[in-house]
């Protein structure tokens, strides 16, 4: 359906550019927008090696375990429904080590090997599971202590002071995910709380 949308939006724009005459203004905004691409990403590379990197070293010194131990009691309150020694306990508690550090490019296959983890769980594969539903709340509104690739824009576009952002994406992340938590806890409360569904046989009433 995205993909529709933006092609819709191409089209359209095209069209009245052909309409107004200013075709050429189209053409060059395309190619402005392709090299300013390239640009933010080759501004990006450095940033997220070297978080990647940290990333490693603090893997390597046992940092993230110890941040594993501290997030496996709150972990264990958001899905409750997974068992503590099964492996997709350790792939939500990395996806969550490495949102909180702003790493979104290390967490997402971190949040893929766990939903396919949730998946072999899931008794229904039809419908996503609470505990997937769960996951993808949280990884849409996580919390970061570091907006690593935030403050990377920044920089390629020459900010004063990139990292003045910290406080305020903290913040708006707490309030985010606290939402996503109170509205997930509602959804299955409802969800545990509705009443089965009553299938009727259809038995015909028979008139002597």
């Amino acid at each position: 359906m995205i993909n529709v949308i933006w092609l819709m939006m191409i089209v359209v724009g095209f069209g009245f550019a052909a309409a107004k005459g200013n075709i050429e203004v189209v053409t060059q905004a395309a190619f402005d927008g392709a090299a300013t691409g390239v640009t933010v990403c080759f501004g990006l590379i450095s940033v997220l090696v070297f978080w990647m990197g940290m990333m490693k070293m603090a893997e390597d010194a046992g940092l993230l375990g110890k941040i594993a131990k501290l997030l496996g009691p709150v972990v264990a309150f958001l899905f409750p429904d997974v068992p503590r020694n099964h492996p997709a306990m350790g792939y939500i508690l990395s996806n969550m080590s490495a949102n909180l550090l702003g790493l979104g490019n290390a967490a997402t296959p971190m949040g893929i090997k766990a939903m396919q983890q949730l998946q072999e769980l899931n008794p229904d594969k039809q419908t996503a599971s609470p505990a997937m539903c769960t996951l993808l709340a949280l990884n849409t509104a996580s919390i970061t202590i570091i907006p690593t690739t935030l403050i990377a824009i920044r920089l390629n576009y020459h900010s004063a002071n990139a990292t003045e952002i910290v406080g305020t994406t903290l913040m708006a992340t707490i309030i985010a995910t606290l939402a996503a938590i109170m509205a997930d806890r509602w959804y299955r409360n409802r969800t545990l709380n509705r009443p089965p569904r009553v299938v009727k046989s259809g038995n015909p009433s028979m008139k002597g």
